[in-house]
């Protein structure tokens, strides 16, 4: 296919935009203050020297406000990172990590799922409920669609359309353990989930022995990105389980996470 083949046939696509809104006062989880804060620290103003006059802003943030991709050194198990590299001043530094750093994750460009839990449930589920791999299973067959390797999962909880009430947000349901298990063992290249932390915040699972405990399945064990805060409604209303996944981490070097705007491509009707 040429460029103007390649041009004609995404001009004929649907894009569906998955990133929440940032603002001030946008929820966030409490272990990554400030949030998300942005000044006007240059305004446009009477100028005599020049018609012509600017605005600009400063923007302060964690990596981890708003809808962000995790990268592998955001999380460690028993002080070892992803492919058991050790966590030691040569990697930890005070500008950020020498390895496993944001940077590092590729552009991704691959089949997305939706699994829908709370479009088979006709609602959002109940507050911090743990997602199941039968909840999984059971959307795959409603849905008429299976996980397979490589593919980026998104599972919608239904809180994504409560980012406006940062309260009933916090306690969205999430990924039990057993959950993100199943989804390493389909060897997704990545997960998404529309709450702070694909996990419930709080809940300490007994196999693995901590909290957050998909962070440790997913990124440390098995490598495997996570993407939170997403926007999910508009692809769940269009009821379609699957589609191109594309989503540009930024390279921020040596950063343990970078904001991101995920795409969903449909083909045209």
């Amino acid at each position: 296919m040429d460029v103007s083949s390649l041009l004609d046939a995404l001009r004929g696509c649907a894009i569906i935009d998955l990133e929440q809104p940032r603002t001030t006062d946008s929820p966030f989880f409490p272990a990554h203050r400030p949030g998300y804060v942005y000044s006007l620290h240059r305004r446009h103003e009477d100028n005599t020297l020049d018609a012509r006059t600017s605005a600009a802003g400063l923007i302060v943030a964690s990596e981890h406000a708003g809808t962000h991709i995790d990268a592998l050194s955001h999380q460690a198990e028993s002080l070892c990172l992803y492919g058991g590299l050790a966590v030691t001043p040569q990697i930890q530094t005070s500008v950020g990590f020498t390895e496993l750093g944001v940077e590092t994750i590729q552009p991704l460009m691959t089949r997305g799922v939706l699994l829908d839990v709370a479009g088979l449930r006709g609602a959002p589920l109940p507050h911090e409920y743990l997602i199941s791999p039968a909840d999984l299973e059971e959307c795959e067959a409603h849905q008429g669609v299976q996980v397979q390797h490589d593919d980026v999962v998104l599972v919608r909880t239904g809180y994504g359309a409560y980012w406006q009430d940062p309260d009933r947000y916090a306690r969205a349901a999430g990924g039990s353990a057993a959950a993100s298990q199943w989804l390493v063992q389909r060897r997704v290249r990545a997960v998404g989930c529309d709450n702070f932390a694909w996990d419930v915040p709080g809940y300490r699972d007994a196999t693995t022995g901590t909290t957050l405990p998909g962070h440790v399945l997913l990124l440390v064990r098995s490598g495997i990105y996570i993407l939170e805060n997403l926007y999910l409604e508009e692809l769940a209303a269009r009821r379609c389980a699957t589609f191109l996944f594309l989503c540009l981490p930024l390279k921020l070097v040596g950063a343990t996470g970078s904001p991101v705007r995920p795409l969903a491509l449909l083909p045209s009707p």
